[in-house]
C-alpha cells in the first residue's frame, strides 16, 4: 500500500481544513516545497497536492508550487482541485503531475472525464470520489449530489476508471479514523464487476493513527493518504519511513 501524503495550498501556504470548511483553515507551513522535501528525506515516494484556491475558483490556480515541488524533488506527485477543461489538464501535467484529479467534473461533465479518461489514460486520471452520508459532494465539498458513492465509483469503473481516491468528507480532519466499512464495501462490489482491472482505491479521510495503516492495507487499498495526522504528529514521518521499508 502506497503512503501519501497530502499538501493542501491556500494563498501558497500549506493548510488543512476540518471537513472541507474553508472557515477552519489552519496554516501549517508558509512553503510547502519544505513540506515536501521532508516528506521526501524520510523514504516518501508520493505526494497528493491539493489546489483548494483552484477547486473554489473552478480553474488551476496554484500550479506554479505544483511546477516547483516537482522540479526540486523526485516526488510524484498527483494533483487536484478545480481541474475544469482541457488547458487546466495540459497545465498541471507540464507543470510536473504525474497524474490528476478529477472530481467535480466527473459528476457535472462525465463526457469530458471521460474523454479525459481515453486520451491520456487510466493510470494518468484518478476519479475523485469525495462523499457525505454516501452522496457525492463537488466543488471543493461546497455542493451536494444525489450520486450514491460506491455506484458513482462502479459506473465509472465500467467506463475504465482504475484510480479512485475517496474521502468520507465526515471524516476529513477530524483525526476519529477512517471509514473502513465504505472501503470495504468499495472493494467488494468493485471486485464483482467484470470491467477487466479492480479499482485500485485509495483511502481518504480520518486517518489518525499508524494502527489504522495496516488495517487499510489488508483491506486491499492501494494507497492512503495522510494529512492532519502527521501535522499534528499523531503519525510520524519516521513511522511512515519504516511502514515503507517493511511493506
Amino acid at each position: 500500500m502506497r503512503i501519501i501524503p497530502a499538501i493542501d495550498i491556500i494563498d501558497g501556504k500549506c493548510v488543512r481544513l476540518s471537513k472541507g470548511d474553508y472557515d477552519t483553515k489552519k496554516i501549517y507551513n508558509e512553503n510547502p516545497l519544505e513540506v515536501a522535501k521532508n516528506f521526501e528525506a524520510h523514504g516518501i515516494q508520493y505526494l497528493h497536492l491539493v489546489d483548494l484556491d483552484g477547486a473554489k475558483s473552478k480553474h488551476i490556480v496554484n500550479h506554479k508550487i505544483l511546477e516547483q515541488i516537482a522540479s526540486k524533488t523526485s516526488l510524484q506527485i498527483d494533483f487536484g482541485g478545480g481541474l475544469k477543461t482541457d488547458q487546466d489538464l495540459h497545465i498541471a501535467f507540464e507543470s510536473g503531475a504525474s497524474q490528476i484529479t478529477g472530481g467535480s467534473i466527473a459528476v457535472k461533465k462525465p463526457e469530458v472525464f471521460i474523454k479525459w479518461l481515453r486520451k491520456y489514460g487510466a493510470d494518468k486520471i484518478i476519479l475523485g470520489a469525495d462523499a457525505h452520508h454516501r452522496k457525492i459532494a463537488i466543488s471543493g465539498w461546497l455542493e451536494a449530489s444525489d450520486d450514491d458513492v460506491v455506484e458513482f465509483i462502479t459506473n465509472y469503473q465500467l467506463e475504465g476508471a482504475q484510480y479512485v481516491i475517496c474521502t468520507d468528507i465526515s471524516k476529513d480532519g477530524m483525526l476519529e479514523g477512517p471509514s473502513f466499512d465504505l472501503y470495504k464495501e468499495i472493494i467488494t462490489v468493485s471486485e464483482g464487476i467484470s470491467s477487466g482491472s479492480n479499482i485500485k482505491l485509495i483511502a481518504s479521510g480520518g486517518i489518525s493513527t499508524f494502527d489504522e495503516l495496516p488495517k487499510l492495507a489488508e483491506l486491499g487499498c492501494e494507497g492512503t493518504i495522510i494529512g492532519k495526522a502527521i501535522y499534528e504528529n499523531r503519525i510520524t514521518l519516521k513511522q511512515l519511513e519504516t511502514f515503507i521499508l517493511n511493506h
